[in-house]
């Protein structure tokens, strides 16, 4: 059974991803349509803003993982920095295999990309890699 704040921390990340991905998703059709940039170019740029404000709002709202120490946000970061690289290459290049092997317009295959991406990837790496909080065993006293 779920438990009510797994699935309200679930529904937060939808949320900081919701707005990281309506950033670069935005900026995307931005760079390609205005600046005429090849699609793959125009998710990798999207995509690092997007990833800054996704990071953003999951370190101090989703997961409220900011501890003071530069070593563990130098840590989260590059965790986080690793899963972005992982999650444009998989978005850049599901984009475009939708596009060339099946002529779907590159707006609408980014769209199918990222909800396999996102759901898959993205959230399960996030949640359990980059802001996974070590608990403390209990301690069991002896009489």
């Amino acid at each position: 059974m779920f438990k009510k704040k797994s699935i309200f921390t679930f529904l937060q990340a939808q949320v900081a991803a919701f707005l990281g991905g309506i950033t670069d998703y935005g900026l995307m059709i931005l760079l390609t349509e205005v600046f005429k940039l090849h699609f793959t170019f125009s998710i990798l740029i999207s995509g690092t803003v997007g990833a800054i404000i996704n990071f953003s709002i999951n370190r101090f709202w989703v997961f409220k993982n900011q501890s003071d120490y530069s070593s563990h946000i130098n840590s989260q970061l590059f965790k986080f920095a690793l899963v972005v690289l992982g999650s444009i290459s998989l978005k850049s290049s599901g984009t475009l295999i939708f596009q060339k092997f099946f002529q779907i317009d590159y707006r609408i295959g980014r769209l199918i990309t990222d909800l396999f991406v996102s759901y898959g990837f993205n959230y399960p790496l996030i949640k359990y890699w980059v802001f996974r909080v070590n608990k403390k065993p209990d301690v069991i006293e002896s009489n």
